[in-house]
């Protein structure tokens, strides 16, 4: 594809024309690898009544590219990269860059936009993952009648954006999507720090979303890798922790089945870890399942007997319990039948 060398231009072979509507303040930015840009951008027809199609100033929030992330509309890095922080500008785009639009702006309605009444969201988000012709041959058409038209019949546009900020990769802090996979290894002692820091003043709820986040990028970097081989078992190692971790936060806010699941993934690895089968001995009490408490408290006592006199203390806590219950449950029969 040619790049064109001077959108600036006015020449009408050129397949982008800009023109400048207010102009921006400073310098013009450094667009490389990894800049975050946040923009609005105005859609428009070049019919006689310049219909616009999309405005993004109507949406929950402003337009965000990162660039060299590979953005399904490539005339719009190419017309941002020619901006100011604060300008405003028109942007007459040829058809040559503009056939990707209806997917786009598909994507772009059904996350920002209310839903028309019968658009099934479900159906939606797996098509934005397929060419424009397979989406509406599943579909029946991309549900925007006016994205219909322009997926069949594709025509030069209008794109008026206005460019709001410009952030270098060193400036902001990025997201796991815009991570690869050296950085996402390297941001979780940093993103378990913190979970701890908020576990440490009782926050559980916003350590636990700490947790989550670096077990979520460790889970990702082990689907790169092999089951058993050492560069799995070495994100397994970072992985455990965690999920010890986040199991504590849940049984803190007395959330217990995700403790339940957490400490189990854990044994099912380390069928000897002392705190995964005390955690979810705790988190059986709550859920209410005495037999499971139990059964755990015992293999705790069996592998760690410093912990014994408090397992024993609980135990007999569940016993106590489980005759309460029966008493309650004989009681409630007795005046059911007489």
């Amino acid at each position: 594809m040619v790049i064109n060398p001077d959108v600036s231009s006015n020449k009408p072979s050129l397949p982008i024309q800009k023109k400048v509507l207010h102009a921006g303040k400073g310098d013009l930015p450094k667009f490389k690898l990894g800049t975050k840009v946040n923009f609005h951008v105005v859609t428009k027809r070049l019919d006689s009544d310049k219909t616009v199609l999309d405005d993004s100033r109507k949406w929950i929030k402003p337009m965000e590219l990162i660039f060299g992330k590979k953005f399904k509309l490539e005339s719009w890095e190419m017309s941002i990269e020619t901006m100011r922080v604060g300008e405003v500008a028109s942007f007459t785009t040829k058809r040559v860059y503009t056939h990707s639009y209806p997917i786009v702006a598909k994507t772009l309605r059904d996350n920002f936009l209310p839903k028309p009444a019968g658009h099934d969201h479900k159906q939606h988000k797996a098509s934005t993952h397929m060419c424009g012709m397979m989406a509406m041959q599943a579909e029946g058409g991309l549900g925007y009648d006016d994205l219909n038209l322009l997926m069949k019949e594709p025509e030069d546009l209008e794109f008026i954006m206005e460019l709001l900020s410009v952030s270098q990769p060193e400036d902001y802090e990025k997201e796991s999507w815009q991570m690869d996979a050296d950085e996402k290894l390297d941001s979780v002692p940093q993103l378990k720090a913190d979970g701890n820091q908020l576990f440490g003043s009782k926050d559980y709820a916003g350590a636990s979303e700490k947790y989550r986040q670096a077990l979520g990028r460790l889970e990702q970097l082990m689907l790169r890798e092999k089951p058993g081989e050492s560069e799995w078992d070495d994100l397994l190692k970072l992985k455990i922790p965690l999920l010890l971790n986040l199991a504590q936060c849940r049984l803190s806010l007395s959330d217990y089945y995700p403790v339940i699941e957490h400490c189990t993934e854990v044994l099912d690895t380390q069928p000897a870890n002392t705190k995964a089968l005390y955690r979810r001995a705790k988190a059986h009490v709550g859920a209410w399942n005495p037999k499971e408490a139990k059964q755990d408290f015992e293999a705790v006592i069996e592998l760690d007997q410093g912990l014994a006199k408090a397992c024993r203390k609980e135990i007999t806590a569940v016993e106590m319990l489980e005759k309460e219950k029966d008493a309650e449950d004989k009681g409630k029969m007795n005046k059911l039948f007489n």
